[in-house]
């Protein structure tokens, strides 16, 4: 099957809140196969123009599209991606290279540059995400934002300083989630063709993705930044990792358990897959941010080393830590996932077992909200939250957050 993608991005301000938009035509452009767009908080245009690109590809490879012919007004992402112009600029680079690695999964692509007029159906949705998001209004919230470090005595917080963001966590929150959602499960008894959450009109059987962070270790305890350390699992982190595995096991109908590939994460794996009798598959987009030259440091330690840079990496997404990963890059990676199991698992249900970044990542892209929600989520250890991806596109998120089994 031939379709064509047109795809764009905007940025107001470059960088500036940004969004993208693509739209999928049928062979003769007469009709609308699939629509996607987003906000992506602040970045570039070249950016957003290459997550345009994605969208695109990715819904035409949801459609089983085998040929494609894409139609951009980006001549910069035209360029590179048809070989004539080299990828320079780092941020660039890993956005190119899912773009090719969706590109070699169709027999055929064709890149062609087109008048922004010609272009006007994914303006439009680049400008609509922009304007849902009201992004203009976070950033400079964000930037304001009072993030008062918490003491062991201190209340407790939904979103405290970065601990909400890597695997740091403020200890003693004892608040309890409801265990389970009624209507997870309920799609193994119906009929895909009937299927809808409810007034979003999403159809069809979603891909059930049940987010389990990992157990506890001394990093954690210590509230410090913890990225691409290993540290294991302590007694307690074992315990609650048998705990959530006991706690799925009840629930059953579950196709598979992946995980990132720190030992942490494994170990939290390993005791879900046991107790539910299903094989391990480990995913490399699924390893914590690299927090670079954070790692080990907690959040006033960080602060005080860069105390510009820590204040300017609160409120964009886009900015790594020294010698690190931002949440940008980390996005890129965590939609590859995404786009794999909903390939490998269509309609089924899959233990995802990571971290705070990428599980946090997952819940806004089923969202479609922007970077915000890193910032403001909390999210426990060895907490579940659910997501689900149908096959229309639409998603919906039914648990966030639940540590009532602990």
């Amino acid at each position: 099957m031939l379709v064509i993608v047109e795809a764009d991005g905007g940025s107001r301000g470059n960088p500036g809140p940004a969004g993208y938009g693509a739209v999928v035509w049928d062979a003769n452009r007469a009709h609308v196969l699939a629509e996607r767009k987003q906000s992506l908080g602040v970045t570039t245009n070249n950016v957003a123009e290459y997550r345009g690109l994605l969208a695109g590809l990715a819904a035409a490879a949801e459609l089983g599209a085998r040929e494609v012919e894409v139609r951009m007004d980006s001549k910069l992402v035209v360029e590179q991606m048809s070989g004539r112009w080299k990828v320079k600029h780092e941020a660039m680079i890993p956005l190119a290279e899912r773009a090719r690695g969706l590109v070699s999964g169709f027999d055929r692509v064709a890149f062609q540059w087109i008048p922004r007029a010609e272009n006007s159906y994914a303006d439009r949705l680049a400008n609509e995400a922009m304007d849902d998001a009201k992004l203009v209004d976070e950033v400079r919230e964000a930037e304001g934002w009072d993030r008062t470090i918490p003491g062991d005595s201190a209340p407790k917080v939904i979103v405290s300083e970065k601990d909400s963001v890597g695997d740091i966590t403020p200890a003693g929150d004892e608040r309890q989630l409801p265990s389970w959602v009624d209507e997870v499960g309920a799609a193994k008894t119906t009929d895909p063709a009937e299927a809808a959450p409810g007034w979003t009109g999403a159809r069809g059987r979603p891909t059930r993705l049940l987010l389990l962070r990992h157990g506890q270790t001394e990093l954690s305890v210590q509230r410090r930044y913890s990225g691409r350390g290993n540290p294991p699992l302590t007694a307690l982190g074992r315990d609650q990792a048998a705990r959530a595995a006991k706690h799925l096991a009840t629930k059953g109908d579950i196709e598979a358990v992946v995980t990132s590939p720190l030992g942490r994460a494994q170990e939290t794996a390993e005791a879900a897959a046991q107790a539910l009798q299903v094989p391990v598959r480990v995913l490399d987009g699924l390893i914590e941010t690299d927090f670079g030259e954070w790692e080990g440091l907690t959040f006033l330690e960080a602060a005080q080393r860069d105390p510009d840079l820590h204040r300017r990496w609160l409120g964009d997404s886009s900015l790594p830590a020294p010698h690190g990963e931002s949440f940008d890059q980390v996005r890129e990676r965590v939609e590859a996932v995404r786009a794999d199991l909903l390939s490998q698992y269509p309609g089924r249900n899959v233990v995802v077992v990571s971290h705070v970044t990428p599980i946090k990542t997952l819940l806004q892209l089923a969202l479609g909200v922007g970077s915000n929600l890193l910032y403001r989520l909390h999210l426990d250890l060895a907490s579940l939250s659910i997501a689900e991806f149908y096959p229309d596109g639409g998603a919906s998120v039914r648990l966030v957050n639940d540590t009532s089994y602990l």
